[in-house]
């Protein structure tokens, strides 16, 4: 079963919500008389705009740690959302949904994996980028044209071997069969990395600001995620082969 980018980016979100729907809602709560019933947790919510400058103002005080956990957050509910996207395109084909329950560990890896990996390489990675280019005035310049090349064609392919890794190894794979994931599934991953990346990252480094650049990356990252959930999560022909004898 092979998950497009398209279909992702179409049932990501319906797939979540049908999920979620099922939630008992929040008791709002009510003055009786000169007293209060229990507090309204509703109430104590930030508003949008109190949020954002809340979040900026953890940029500003500690921008690794506001990005890793941010990136956690994002790439833990990705693999929720993939995985309910992947049994609900299985059942679309006829096929048969061995296990109705959520993956909680799986979603714990990529949670950490965003926490740990993610987060922290695109941080560092930016900075030595405009350290080595500095952003010009002119967003579509030569230079924003350059760090495109840079970025999706040096970076993308070696983190995608590195994300390949990590999680595979992770999840107990081993080295041979991270290999062999890698061999069956690295050329149509970074193909789809391009259709995606391509035009994102010209956004990013030509329009975003730069402390908000790997915020603007996982939000684009959620639906790559729950491409990568999918298509890491498959069995290669070594592991349908080994199941079979």
């Amino acid at each position: 079963m092979r998950a497009s980018i398209s279909s992702i980016l179409f049932l990501g979100f319906g797939s979540a919500s049908a999920y979620l729907s099922g939630r008992p809602a929040i008791l709002s709560t009510r003055r009786s008389g000169n007293s209060l019933s229990t507090p309204d947790i509703t109430s104590l919510a930030l508003s949008p705009a109190e949020l954002w400058t809340s979040y900026n103002g953890a940029l500003d005080t500690a921008p690794l740690l506001t990005k890793s956990v941010t990136a956690g957050v994002i790439l833990g509910a990705a693999d929720f959302t993939g995985q309910l996207l992947e049994k609900s395109l299985a059942e679309r084909e006829g096929l048969e949904v061995v296990d109705e329950n959520v993956d909680f560990g799986r979603v714990l890896r990529f949670a950490f994996f965003g926490l740990v990996l993610q987060a922290p390489w695109n941080h560092y990675y930016y900075l030595a980028l405009d350290g080595a280019l500095p952003p010009t005035p002119d967003p579509l310049s030569a230079t924003t044209a350059g760090k495109v090349v840079i970025d999706q064609f040096i970076q993308a392919p070696v983190f995608t071997v590195l994300i390949f890794y990590f999680l595979g190894l992770l999840e107990g794979k081993g080295v041979d069969g991270v290999n062999a994931q890698l061999q069956d599934k690295y050329k149509d991953t970074i193909i789809a990395n391009w259709k995606l990346w391509v035009p994102a990252t010209c956004v990013n480094i030509a329009f975003v600001p730069p402390p908000l650049r790997v915020l603007y990356l996982n939000c684009v990252f959620y639906f790559w995620s729950i491409y990568l959930s999918i298509t890491l999560n498959e069995e290669t022909p070594d592991e349908t082969s080994d199941v079979s004898s």
